[in-house]
């Protein structure tokens, strides 16, 4: 899981890239629909937007303020916006108007300040959800994991295949919180509060879920949280499901390990042990539960899933429920991922959590 070893992923020049060929493109057609229709791609960048009520996934245009009121809702689960509101700059606009937008996060009990970034699905800002909660789903990247996080940039599509998917039928519609994976470029953590260094296991399972039920209408039980991630994002979603399982339900884990391995342990077993999925898995399975999902998705093209296969043979029993899923001619990379979840995985894992319930009447 070194960062070396990682996927290849959208360069930090791609913005700047696209920009440049659509305005060679422009001035070779003279301009016309085609510059402007891209040049959308950008529009409102830079500006600060709202995901309060009315805004919803167009995410209106404002002044940063104060924290959303709380509205009365019929279902005892749904948990409105606690505040305080975060102050929110889009970074990137979608084809169907919805817009990926970035926040600072200082995490109350890490310790650590980091950026995060959100999307919210169109049915987010529809009047008829208004007292629903929705489902969180929190994408980890590989690589890295810092001072960005690829799953932000549009080009990947994991947020086209989730509004795909629930024109469809088969994806619930997911707020997406996409927050760095570790605290600086250099070393790995594993997602975890290694002794002397920063709280990123704090961070991941403690600060960026505050931040989501600050700011967003969620669901207090686990029902309604769960993550994705590929490569080291993988093995940091799928530790944290197993270590977390009164807080979040489900995972979609693609090319992951399976055991912490970062040079930061140094030795410390008992931390490590505290970290790995091998040991969390039996602690659940010894203690009959809750009710964890892991699906693994992993490709064709690469090396992997015999560890996969060998951590569900051993571990995918009583309350792990666990499967793999081939993705045909995938190699270790997040296009193929979102490929894999769009042929069954958003599905898969939409049916093990709760989903928003429009206003009847």
């Amino acid at each position: 899981m070194r960062p070396e070893e990682e996927e290849e992923r959208p360069g930090r020049s791609r913005r700047a890239i696209w920009i440049s060929l659509v305005v060679v493109l422009a001035l070779l057609l003279g301009g016309g629909g085609f510059a402007a229709w891209k040049l959308d791609w950008f529009s409102g960048n830079g500006e600060a937007v709202s995901f309060g009520k009315g805004a919803g996934a167009e995410a209106e245009k404002k002044t940063p303020g104060g924290a959303q009121a709380a509205k009365p809702t019929a279902d005892p689960d749904v948990l409105m916006p606690t505040g305080p509101e975060s102050a929110f700059k889009q970074t990137t606009k979608l084809d169907d108007g919805t817009v990926i937008a970035k926040t600072r996060l200082a995490g109350a009990k890490s310790g650590f300040e980091g950026d995060v970034w959100v999307w919210t699905p169109k049915e987010y800002g529809d009047p008829k959800y208004a007292k629903s909660g929705f489902p969180v789903l929190i994408a980890l990247p590989g690589g890295n994991g810092f001072p960005s996080n690829y799953w932000s940039d549009r080009s990947l599509g994991l947020q086209k295949a989730i509004s795909e998917g629930v024109q469809a039928g088969t994806s619930l519609p997911f707020v997406v919180i996409m927050p760095v994976l570790n605290p600086d470029n250099k070393y790995y953590y594993d997602g975890s509060d290694i002794p002397g260094q920063a709280k990123m296991g704090t961070w991941i399972a403690e600060d960026v879920p505050a931040f989501a039920k600050a700011n967003f209408r969620t669901y207090k039980s686990r029902d309604g949280w769960a993550f994705m991630g590929s490569s080291s994002g993988a093995f940091v979603g799928m530790k944290t499901v197993l270590q977390h399982p009164d807080k979040f339900k489900a995972v979609i884990a693609s090319g992951g390990e399976i055991v912490p391995d970062s040079p930061l342990w140094k030795g410390n077993t008992q931390a490590m042990d505290a970290n790995n999925p091998e040991k969390l898995a039996q602690k659940l399975i010894d203690t009959g539960g809750p009710e964890v999902y892991i699906n693994f998705q992993i490709g064709t093209k690469e090396s992997g899933k015999e560890r996969m296969t060998k951590f569900q043979q051993q571990y995918g029993k009583g309350p792990v429920k666990m499967t793999i899923r081939d993705i045909q001619n995938g190699e270790h990379n997040g296009w193929h991922y979102v490929r894999g979840m769009k042929e069954g995985s958003l599905e898969w894992i939409s049916k093990v959590l709760k989903g928003p319930k429009p206003e009847t009447g």
